[in-house]
């Protein structure tokens, strides 16, 4: 591996970790609401309650990806969440920028987290021992 591999992998955690910090709090507790959020959810056919268990997975998860903290089991937690999301706009198509939202970025995301999953924390971590997840 080059020298710069544990900085493009903590460059990606971070990112993502960003990405699931601003889905959790900012989308789904103030500008959705999470009752909103819950009422979608259920629209799609999903218990309410599914929408406050995700909540709570995208922040703890974000928060311990951006940090770099236990990074290898946030990301395990996160990629269902990440391929619900890719499930719940499949019927939107492939673009995301379709009315809808389409299912590639939410697909993109769950790529990406696995990654996250197998990599480990990178540089700029928290913890800078790997987690192991054997």
């Amino acid at each position: 591996m080059n020298k710069y591999a544990n900085h493009g992998t903590a460059l990606l955690r971070i990112s993502l970790g960003v990405i699931y910090i601003a889905h959790s709090l900012y989308l789904k507790l103030v500008v959705f609401t999470l009752p909103g959020t819950a009422a979608f959810f259920a629209s799609l056919g999903l218990p309410a309650i599914a929408a406050y268990a995700t909540f709570i997975v995208e922040a703890i998860g974000g928060i311990a990806l951006l940090l770099g903290y236990q990074a290898r089991w946030a990301a395990l937690a996160l990629i269902p969440v990440a391929l619900g999301a890719t499930w719940a706009h499949s019927g939107a198509g492939w673009v995301f920028s379709n009315a809808g939202g389409g299912w590639e970025y939410p697909l993109f995301l769950a790529i990406t987290t696995a990654v996250i999953a197998l990599q480990g924390n990178g540089s700029l971590a928290l913890q800078r021992k790997h987690a192991s997840i054997h």
